[in-house]
């Protein structure tokens, strides 16, 4: 039901909006609502042993995968990111549009999370002293409220793993995981970045095929561990 509402949402406003292309309009649920739900085995497997399954999205765009995933996976916490504030506006429409509540959507970029996380780990060890940190804002201004790094951090379409192992390794906890939604040039990317990787705590990088549905051609996701 909630994934219907969301298919219609893009079938009526995706286009004119320009979170999806003209030819998209009749191959959502294939191209973008499949596709994206993809992760979610990966997602759910990277979480089976946490506590607290918390999940980034990042550069969430129209809600791939961020939004499909949340639907999906109702007991797990999603925080969608996205820098563009016409495109913060239409994931807060369909969190409410779908009752997600468990979704936040903040609008910043990776780097002001990973700075917020960094700063509250500083906070907390330095416990009991008087703190002068000053907090790390979104592009709205408000301070970020993200405190911990996360078990899993997805996304799609986003950069290259050269800039992407550097957005997204570092928002993770130890043990969690990248489940990154790719193309045929995966594995190349891999190879391509494995010092930025590797710099950034990332170990076991590898890419897996996966099943989008009946007849459908398989997608590539791209996992990364990390130390």
């Amino acid at each position: 039901m909630k994934l219907r509402i969301f298919h219609d949402k893009l079938a009526q406003e995706g286009e004119p909006r320009g979170l999806i292309g003209p030819r998209d309009v009749g191959i959502i649920w294939e191209r973008h609502i499949l596709n994206s739900a993809a992760i979610v085995p990966f997602v759910r497997e990277a979480t089976v042993r946490r506590q607290f399954k918390t999940v980034a999205d990042i550069g969430s765009g129209g809600g791939f995968p961020g939004i499909v995933a949340a639907a999906c996976l109702s007991d797990h916490r999603f925080t969608l990111v996205e820098p563009m504030e016409r495109r913060v506006e239409w994931l807060n429409e369909c969190v409410n549009d779908m009752g997600l509540d468990n979704v936040t959507v903040v609008r910043s970029r990776a780097n002001a999370m990973i700075d917020a996380i960094r700063g509250s780990k500083t906070s907390r060890k330095n416990r009991g002293a008087i703190s002068h940190t000053t907090p790390v804002l979104d592009l709205d201004g408000n301070p970020i409220a993200t405190s911990h790094p996360f078990a899993v951090v997805t996304c799609r379409a986003v950069a290259p793993m050269t800039k992407l192992s550097g957005w997204t390794l570092p928002l993770l906890e130890t043990g969690g995981r990248l489940v990154a939604l790719k193309g045929q040039s995966a594995q190349d990317e891999i190879d391509k970045a494995s010092k930025e990787i590797a710099k950034s705590g990332g170990v076991r990088p590898r890419v897996v095929d996966a099943e989008v549905g009946p007849g459908l051609e398989s997608t590539h996701i791209l996992l990364v561990d990390k130390r």
